[in-house]
């Protein structure tokens, strides 16, 4: 028999962590992580080739940046994009509507090597690098484990015990540092970036709404650990204690 406190714990954790799940997924499917902002008409640039470079262009991360920096781009997990006048066949508008483009960085393009800027731009960066492995692992990684954690929870149920509880506390918690880890890799990734090719003066960068949709899901899951580690520590004392007075 489960007490009313026990099964409450359950439920809002429960809650909470298909909330932290939900948030997670429409941050990494995504690509408004990192947006940049830059004034003026782009006089001299010459917008088409640009576009076709950075859509079907040779993967190149600093000519991909300077592009992003010019015509407005978001970055994202997998997405990199820019903003640019939609294309007409029939005439030229003096104003014309301007519409995002996206191109998705492959698997491969994924665990590609970072290199450091200046004359010798051929030695690796292994901090970069690696950064840029892990924000896009970690994420997968925490989805991975709540997914675990809630297989768990179902054997539990069918199996009528308590006892699985903790273990999928763990994996919830688990899962957190992932998500926080997440964050943590993305905007040092970014940081150092800036560093290897420095936005212009007048370019404006923030943090777009994705990445708070993944540090959102940091808390939640952290919550939720608590009340699942809580429900099942609680309830095992209490069994102990029904247990040995009953012996008595």
């Amino acid at each position: 028999m489960v007490d009313n406190r026990y099964a409450t714990a359950l439920v809002i954790g429960s809650v909470l962590s298909l909330l932290a799940t939900v948030y997670l997924s429409v941050a990494v499917g995504t690509q408004h992580w990192y947006q940049y902002s830059s004034p003026g008409r782009h006089e001299g640039v010459n917008v088409s080739e640009l576009r076709e470079d950075f859509i079907n262009g040779e993967f190149d991360e600093k000519a991909y940046s300077d592009t992003m920096f010019r015509l407005n781009g978001t970055l994202g997990l997998w997405w990199r994009c820019i903003l640019v006048p939609s294309q007409s066949h029939w005439f030229k508008e003096p104003d014309p509507r301007m519409e995002t483009q996206c191109v998705s960085f492959t698997l491969s393009q994924q665990f590609f090597s970072k290199y450091k800027s200046g004359e010798n731009s051929s030695d690796e960066d292994l901090l970069r690098t690696y950064l840029w492995r892990c924000q896009f692992l970690l994420p997968l990684v925490s989805l991975a484990l709540v997914f675990l954690s809630g297989l768990v929870g179902v054997c539990a149920c069918l199996c009528r015990s308590f006892t699985p509880t903790l273990g999928v506390g763990v994996l919830h918690l688990l899962a957190g540092l992932c998500s926080l880890g997440t964050v943590c890799c993305f905007l040092a990734g970014v940081d150092l970036l800036h560093q290897f090719s420095k936005p212009p003066d007048e370019v404006e960068s923030s943090l777009g709404w994705s990445l708070y949709l993944a540090l959102i899901s940091f808390p939640l899951q952290m919550m939720a650990a608590a009340l699942f580690l809580w429900a099942a520590r609680s309830h095992r004392k209490n069994y102990t204690r029904i247990s040995a007075y009953r012996v008595a």
